[in-house]
């Protein structure tokens, strides 16, 4: 189901851009932002996991449908920070005292094809997002009785991960005629982050959950 999702929406995103040769303009751009991330789904302590800061950043082309910008498609190829921190999640059984600290990062790749309605300069946006893990950067320690049990590692093995993913974001905002854009926008996946055999069980079920808040600016189109 979804792979036939994503099949369609690629698509409807071709079907759209062959329509283009009347385009009324294609812009390039740049962008960047924050990303407030966390994990969403099938979670193990649900309450463990906190809210994690990051950046997104990338490039943008803006095709114009019709209306004089009123519809229009923007591929986009952002980098983009994921994850999650550890809740201050400190516990004691039978005397010993447990605790889980630090955080976890994802690098990504995104690629999102979203269809956008501009009126006024105010705009809404929605489509489907391809995304590639680059990178886990582990950086959390669990602990019992002050001494480290375990800890996080940079180069985590992804064997068992699913680094290509497969999502939908959602957004709106302000674009002026100079250019500058304003945005906030919602990422969700469909795709679970492990595979089966994949060793953290916390987070073997778990989806990327991401807002993101943007600065960007178009050139002037053709």
């Amino acid at each position: 189901m979804k792979k036939q999702f994503f099949i369609l929406a690629t698509v409807a995103a071709a079907f759209a851009l062959a329509s283009a040769a009347h385009a009324q303009g294609i812009r390039l751009g740049v962008k960047a932002g924050a990303n407030l991330s966390n994990l969403s789904g099938d979670l193990t302590e649900e309450d463990r996991f906190e809210n994690k800061l990051g950046f997104h950043g990338g490039v943008m082309l803006n095709v114009g449908l019709a209306g004089d910008g009123f519809l229009s498609l923007q591929p986009e190829v952002l980098f983009s920070q994921k994850g999650f921190k550890y809740a201050n999640n400190e516990f004691t059984i039978l005397g010993n005292r447990y605790k889980y600290e630090g955080d976890r990062t994802y690098n990504y790749i995104d690629v999102p094809v979203l269809l956008k309605i501009n009126t006024g300069g105010f705009f809404v946006e929605a489509g489907p997002q391809y995304s590639y893990l680059l990178k886990v950067k582990d950086d959390s320690k669990f602990s019992v009785n002050g001494n480290t049990a375990s800890q996080g590692s940079n180069t985590q093995n992804l064997d068992n991960v699913n680094r290509n993913e497969i999502g939908y974001a959602a957004g709106l905002g302000f674009q002026s005629d100079s250019g500058l854009l304003l945005g906030i926008r919602y990422n969700g996946s469909f795709t679970d982050f492990g595979k089966d055999g994949y060793s953290d069980n916390d987070v073997r079920n778990a989806r990327n959950s991401v807002f993101q808040a943007s600065v960007g600016f178009l050139l002037p189109g053709k």
